[in-house]
């Protein structure tokens, strides 16, 4: 079997190297947390204020899953980490709006990648948790595609890499 390394789709995974890539997820989600509320806030105009409610709302959920993450990450022995990835502002709300989807995009894959990864291991109850944290963030990705007047992005297809992601 073999480790994972970041961006690939390879499943099996030892569980210190889980609780690393959950470690990841977690400073994604505090990120999510501040960027949430930083953007609920600071959206101006009448076009975004019904997201910007939205994204109040989503910032609660994002503690949720941040406090369940850390569960689990004590669970499998290591500490939780403390810091946030970094979070993207700009004065223009579209292009904030466009931040908070890139960044939930990447989250829902990653997360589809535990979920496989818990399961490999036999954490099925991780697995399930992650499952749920899931329908969030597809909600998310939902209300934030629509705020952009786009499609919902499919992610079903093979992971791209960062280049890739920037030149669409």
């Amino acid at each position: 079997m073999s480790e994972q390394k970041s961006g690939t789709t390879e499943q099996t995974v030892s569980r210190e190297r889980l609780a690393d890539l959950l470690n990841e997820d977690l400073a994604r989600e505090y990120q999510a947390i501040i960027g949430y509320v930083v953007y609920s806030q600071v959206l101006k105009g009448a076009e975004f204020m019904s997201i910007a409610d939205q994204l109040e709302i989503h910032a609660h959920e994002e503690l949720k899953h941040a406090l369940i993450i850390s569960r689990q990450i004590d669970y499998l022995g290591k500490m939780p980490c403390v810091s946030p990835t970094v979070v993207r502002t700009s004065e223009n709300a579209r292009e904030m709006l466009r931040f908070d989807l890139d960044n939930e995009n990447e989250t829902i894959r990653n997360y589809r990648e535990r979920v496989r990864q818990c399961e490999a291991l036999g954490e099925f109850a991780m697995a399930e948790l992650i499952r749920q944290i899931l329908v969030d963030e597809q909600d998310h990705q939902i209300d934030l595609a629509t705020a952009l007047g786009e499609a919902v992005p499919d992610l079903s297809g093979p992971r791209k890499s960062m280049a890739e992601r920037k030149t669409r």
